[in-house]
């Protein structure tokens, strides 16, 4: 048996794509590449992969993180030479890693995300830089959403544990977030945005890294 770990990156292409849809193309390229997958028990085996913090819808991403339970070993070359030809050009193979067997899962690793967002403003730099100055000061920043079961309320503020303007051009600019991603909370990068004023959702989502636990 073999546990791999591999990061990847996803473009625009399949930022629409559903975390289900995902798996599935991830099994049917591993199938075709004729890597050695290992299966669950049961009526209905399925192989064993495991996702860290499935991607939302429409986000792109440079720092997506999976594990594979393997049958036999492979090396990591062969594993991204093999793989990597039965992928969509919008998804590429960044690393490979062999990691152990008796690992903590990576879902119970995963302690914060890192994000680049665009908006669109028609302030200023220094009113941008005053909202980032006055979130971050604040110890409490009541917050709710819209949901399927209803409205959840909740304190946004410990959710967001860095955020910094990284540019900006035009009527646009490009912040930085470092969010809490853990079993118990998540922090949304279009939800950081419109407490900090921005009328319109972002432009672009894209998250840049996981964070996980020492």
């Amino acid at each position: 048996m073999q546990r791999l770990r591999i990061t990847f990156s996803r473009a625009e292409g399949v930022k629409y794509i559903s975390h289900l849809d995902l798996m599935r193309l991830w099994e049917r390229a591993l199938r075709r590449a004729a890597i050695p997958m290992a299966y669950s028990q049961g009526f209905s085996p399925h192989p064993k992969i495991s996702m860290a913090a499935p991607l939302p819808i429409g986000v792109t991403s440079e720092g997506e993180v999976m594990d594979i339970l393997l049958r036999r070993r492979v090396s990591p070359y062969f594993f991204i030479k093999a793989v990597s030809e039965q992928l969509p050009a919008d998804i590429s193979i960044l690393g490979v890693e062999q990691v152990s067997l008796a690992a903590a899962s990576l879902q119970s690793q995963v302690r914060e995300a890192e994000y680049r967002v665009e908006v669109e403003t028609d302030g200023g730099v220094e009113k941008v830089e005053a909202a980032v100055r006055s979130f971050m000061a604040k110890e409490h920043i009541p917050w709710q959403h819209q949901r399927d079961t209803g409205i959840r309320r909740y304190d946004l503020r410990p959710l967001v544990h860095r955020l910094w303007l990284i540019g900006w051009q035009q009527s646009r600019c490009t912040l930085g977030m470092r969010l809490r991603t853990d079993s118990n909370a998540t922090g949304r990068p279009e939800q950081v945005t419109a407490a900090l004023g921005f009328p319109q959702r972002p432009i672009s989502l894209h998250r840049t890294r996981l964070v996980f636990s020492p």
